[in-house]
Parts: C-alpha cells; structure tokens; sequence
C-alpha cells in the first residue's frame, strides 16, 4: 500500500469516528445552527454523564449536555440578552461608584417600614405598593421615585445621576483578529436551545424530553454583596423539558402527589394572607399550579432541597406576581428559602412559551420544531404570535416594545379574533394596556399562527449552599461548659467530608492502622480527612464538627475502632475490616445511624 492509499484510510477513518460521534451525540460543533465556532463543542449525553454533577430531580435520568461557558454573540443577539438582559444603575455623581437603582429604593422602602416609628398608614401603605411593582418600573419612574424620596449614595450620601442601563454580560472577543464578538454565557440554557435538533434526535425523535446541564455561569452584577448570595460568577443547573402542550400530564405525577408543603399562590399574596401547606395534587387539581408536569417538578424540587438539608418549614414555593412573569411564560414558581437576608430565591420553575427556539429558528433559519407522527392524518394549530419589530418600530417610535409586549401577551380568542380582522381588513384596532390607549395594527405588523411549548428548571448552587449553611448550623456547649462549639449539621448524602479518620495517640501502630482504614475508604470513594497532630481527642472531634463531618473514626486499638455520629455524640465499635463498608452503607443513605447503633456494640469514652 503507497503512501497516499494509507494517507487516504486514514482520513476514511478518522471521519468514520467523528460521524459516530456527532451522530451518537458524543459531542458536537457548538451552536453549529449559527454555522458553528471553530474551537469549541458541545459534549453530549454520554460524555456529559461522566461530568461532575449533582442530581436535582434525577439530572441522570435526562439527556446531558455540556456547552461552552463563550457564547458568540449572535446566539445571545436571538436571545435578547444583547439588547435586553441589563438591570438599571445610578451613579455616585461625585465619586462614580455604581449602584443598583432598584435595590436602593427597595432598602429605603423597607428600612422605613421597618424602623421608622413615625411613618404615617398612608405613607407605609405607598411603600408597600412601591416594594409590590418594584419589578415593573421604567427608568424614568425609578428616576422619580428616588429623587422623590431623597435618596442618596450610601457611602457618602452624594447626590445620584438618573437610573440607565447597564448589560450584565462579559464581554470578549473570539479569535486572535478580535473581529467576532462573544460573551461568558450569562446562563446555561442557550446552549441547549440551540442543540435542540441533536437532543431531539438523540431522543428518538419523540416528546416529551429533558436536557439538563450544569456549569458555571458569568453575570457582571452591578453591586455584588450579601457573600455567597450575589456573585459574578456561580454554578447553575438548568432542566429543560419539552413537552406537547395538548398534554401536560406527568407519568410520575402520582409519586409527589402526596407532598405537602409551603405555597405561596398569587391570590394570597396580593390579598395580604401567609403562605399555607397544600398537597401539591390538590393545588394542580384546583388550578393554583397550571399543570401535572410543572407540579410534578415543583415535587422534585421540594425533595431535592430539604434531601440537602433545607429545613422544611423554611421552604416555600412563591407564585410570581402578574407584574413578574414573562409575558410568553402560563405559570410560574419559585422555591424561596428563607435565611437571615430573608427570603431568597433558590430555584425557578415556569412553564414557558417556545420563545428561546423560535427567536433561534427566526435567527439562524433553522426550524427548531418537533414533530408528532399519527396512525391517521391531523392537523393540530398551535398559537404562535410573531410581531414584525421592523414596521412595529416604524408605526411606535419608543412605545415599540409595550406594543410588542402586549401583542405577545395576547389569550388564543383575542389572537384569532385579531386574525380574522387583519385578513378582511387589513387592520385592527389594538388596546395597549401599559400605554393606557387604542393604537391601529396593521396586517404587516404581526403574524399569527401556532407551536409548541416546554418546561425549564434553573437552580442556582450558591443561593442554596448559602441557605444550607444557616438551616445547618447551631452551637452547643463544650464538655466543660466554658465555650459554645459551632456544628454544621450536613446531611452525610452533601457532607463534602464523609469521616475523620485519628489515632487516640500518636503511636505507630495505630497510625498504620489508620492509614490502612484511609485506604480502604478511599477504595470504596468515601472522602475523608485524617489527622495524626496528637491534639486532645475533643479538640479534634470538636475540628471536625464544625466542618460538618458526621462520622468520625477514632483508633484506639489495631483490632478494631469506635466510629462517632456528629449530632447525637453516640459511638459505636466496629471492627477495623468493617468500618469503611459501615460508613459508606451510612453515608450512602443504605442504612440509618440507627440501624447500625442497632447492630455495633455502644461504646462510651
């Protein structure tokens, strides 16, 4: 065989593997919808499982993905992130420190309702309605309410510019020509909208489905403060679940059902009432919850977070307000915690429009779409309203995006209403409720059809491991009573150290021993820490405790050794050969603490 017949396999080859693998979904170019990004890719389901992650509401159960934290800019121009994800800044207007405008009128509000004993009912009650519809202000009426309210700086009380813009995206450039623009990805979920084809195929072809993927996620907020709970860059996870929207049904709804927890409807919050425990298949059987699906993650996402260590009775689901939701968006939730900065915002669950695939189709002009094949033929119409922003933004000048807004937000009657009007008329009278007025549509101005919709599950890790802390954390008196040791109480399942491992003194034999147990964990993947510095047995115990460890081993002879449980303080004795099989079987959620003090003899220090 000559040279160029080998040079030739070789190539036959190399493709023949690269096909399989883009075609099994190993990996793929990334956002190849846009014509790809040379030097990045997308890894996919099989790779993506062996990816470090956690399993919110079973991750390992959907199709994985793993995108590139670079996103090219067109990707996030469909998006709107480019022109749309900002939040709204003031400056210092003698030092030039920044702040976020919305977030100093919401500390004045409530620095007032709180500690002014002076404050008249009239006045607290404008206050409660400014802290209501904080979300829905504009610039301008952000503008006037701080100039109104004789806001300043913080730091120096200087006076503040007016509120305006600022994008919340890091910016970089792609490539050594710096001619193609590209930002650090502001949340996982575009990378799998645009490999929405791919995971589709992966599928079978079928809905419904779920992508899930976690990765660090970039946002150059304005302020940042409050620790761990505003940051600029954090882990997030995304699910997002496709599914018909002529069927909502779950076929695992029936195993959370039953669960009962805190929820906070909209009726009740606008009414002035607290949130109260609902069987979450009552609250979708009632309509508080639109769907089986959503209510079925609303479930997972309850045992997910209290499975953490999330304190039950400071967990609740909040229904967002209309002034909150997205105007494509039929339901939306969110798991708020509660710690010493209130209650935050964990995780967000909504049932959405198609809106992410279809600004891609209209982008790249790659359809995004699902399919359903029939025994027999049908025709099912799904409403798809599509303002044309060009003519929109000729006719309305600055009020194009409340027109837009208003158009999309519009129920099946009205669309189809508007449909018939615009196709015999060739125009339609419109109210646009936010402009407060009667504005003429024009046929050239909107499209209406039908599609399909999807379910997307985001949690952001740092919010929660912050509110894990505090629901984990307590003191108690040392053994002679003169100092109050601090404990994490982790779950052994999220512990990131399972046991400590010490000799009771320092001699040879028992470190060897302890060495020995230390390999032996490591075999059967259980973290560890071990310590052979010699200090007190309680100083070392009380160490350990307050990094949240549950179990610890302590060697007090070469034949076996006593494993302690953080909280209650009990021992056990156990056999050295055991004693990585007993605490794996614990800390694997196999077996409790109190089957196995059940079957290991007690032993008192």
């Amino acid at each position: 065989m000559d040279a160029a017949q080998e040079a030739h396999n070789r190539e036959a080859f190399r493709q023949a593997v690269v096909n399989t693998l883009e075609r099994r979904l190993f990996y793929v170019p990334s956002f190849k919808i846009y014509r790809g990004l040379p030097g990045f890719t997308i890894m996919g389901h099989p790779d993506a499982r062996s990816s470090p992650t956690c399993s919110p509401s079973g991750v390992r159960e959907h199709v994985g993905s793993d995108c590139p934290c670079v996103t090219p800019e067109i990707v996030l121009k469909a998006s709107g992130h480019v022109d749309k994800f900002t939040d709204l800044m003031v400056k210092d207007e003698k030092t030039g420190t920044c702040y976020r405008a919305d977030h100093l009128l919401k500390d004045y509000s409530k620095d007032k309702l709180e500690k002014d004993p002076n404050l008249s009912a009239e006045k607290a009650a404008e206050l409660r309605h400014v802290l209501a519809v904080l979300d829905d202000l504009s610039a301008e009426e952000l503008g006037a309410k701080i100039k109104s309210y004789g806001i300043t700086a913080p730091d120096t009380k200087n006076s503040l510019s007016e509120p305006y813009p600022f994008n919340l995206m890091f910016q970089t450039s792609i490539g050594p020509s710096g001619l193609s623009p590209g930002y650090m990805r502001p949340e996982t979920a575009q990378g799998i909208f645009v490999n929405f084809k791919d995971l589709y195929y992966y599928n079978g072809n079928k809905l419904p489905f779920a992508a899930a993927q976690i990765g660090q996620a970039f946002r150059n907020e304005i302020s940042p403060r409050q620790g761990l709970l505003r940051v600029r860059e954090f882990t997030l996870a995304e699910i997002e679940h496709f599914v018909d929207p002529d069927d909502k049904s779950h076929p695992k709804f029936s195993e959370v059902a039953s669960l009962e927890f805190l929820m906070f409807p909209r009726e009740d919050q606008v009414s002035g009432r607290a949130a109260r425990r609902i069987p979450i298949g009552e609250a979708v059987t009632q309509g508080i919850v639109n769907n089986e699906t959503l209510g079925y993650f609303i479930g997972r996402v309850y045992l997910f977070l209290t499975e953490l260590g999330i304190d039950k009775d400071r967990l609740r689901f909040r229904q967002h307000l209309a002034n909150e939701m997205a105007h494509y968006a039929a339901d939306c939730w969110d798991a708020e915690i509660e710690c010493s900065y209130g209650w935050i915002e964990c995780v967000g669950i909504a049932d959405r429009s198609a809106y992410d695939l279809r600004a891609h189709t209209d982008k790249s002009g790659v359809p995004l779409v699902a399919h359903e094949k029939y025994p027999e033929p049908k025709e099912v119409e799904k409403l798809v309203i599509a303002p044309v922003k060009k003519e929109l933004g000729l006719a309305f000048k600055g009020n194009q995006r409340m027109v837009v807004e208003a158009l999309e937000a519009m129920g099946e009657e009205e669309a189809m209403e508007m449909k018939a009007t615009l196709e015999t008329k060739g125009e339609a009278e419109f109210r646009v409720c936010t402009l407060d007025k009667v504005v003429t549509i024009k046929s050239s101005m909107v499209s209406i059809s039908k599609e399909k919709k999807r379910n997307i599950k985001g949690f952001s890790h740092h919010l929660i491991i912050y509110c894990l802390y505090e629901h984990s954390f307590y003191t108690r008196p040392s053994k002679d009573g003169d100092e109050q040791l601090n404990v994490f109480r982790f779950p052994p399942l999220v512990a990131p150290i399972k046991c400590t491992v010490f000799p009771l003194v320092q001699n040879q034999q028992y470190e060897e021993v302890a060495r020995n147990i230390a390999r032996a964990l490591t075999t059967v993947g259980i973290s560890y820490k071990i310590d052979i510095t010699g200090t007190s047995i309680g100083k070392r115990y009380a160490r350990t405790d307050e990094l949240g460890v549950p179990f610890a081993i302590t060697v007090d002879s070469t034949s076996s050794v006593t494993v302690r449980e953080r909280d209650s303080k009990q021992q056990i004795r156990v056999n050295v050969d055991e004693v990585a099989s007993v605490v794996k079987e614990v800390t694997d959620g196999v077996s409790t603490w109190a089957d196995v003090l059940w079957r290991y003899p007690t032993h008192s220090s």
